[in-house]
């Protein structure tokens, strides 16, 4: 049986942790140091969970059951991440009120004066 099966059933955090590894040096070779949203380099040394630090991240979801592969995976930081997830229609028009009703103020002052 080879170290690798015996790995994962002794120690699958190890495990899990290995190949997130791997597969996080396999998309830095492929794509490079920089964030795939906002295009700003990467920070590699931060400790896990920092914002600035890498987050591998799925272009599409992929059906239940089926293997995440390398071509549906990027690098993002963990903030840019973040903000992706807020971005629902519901949230999205409640900033594009926010910034109208701000923009209709600062044209009445500027009447006013």
């Amino acid at each position: 049986m080879p170290r690798d099966n015996i790995v994962r059933f002794l120690n699958p955090w190890k495990f899990r942790r290995e190949l997130e590894q791997q597969r996080l040096v396999e998309l830095r070779r492929r794509d490079g140091d920089e964030c795939r949203r906002c295009r700003r380099p990467l920070r590699f040394d931060l400790t896990q969970g920092h914002d600035s630090g890498p987050k591998v991240e799925q272009i599409l979801p992929t059906p239940e059951g089926e293997e995440v592969t390398l071509d549906n995976l990027v690098l993002c930081h963990r903030r840019c991440t973040a903000e992706a997830a807020d971005n629902t229609r519901e949230v999205t028009e409640r900033v594009r009120r926010k910034n109208e009703a701000e923009l209709f103020a600062n044209s009445r002052r500027r009447k006013r004066a």
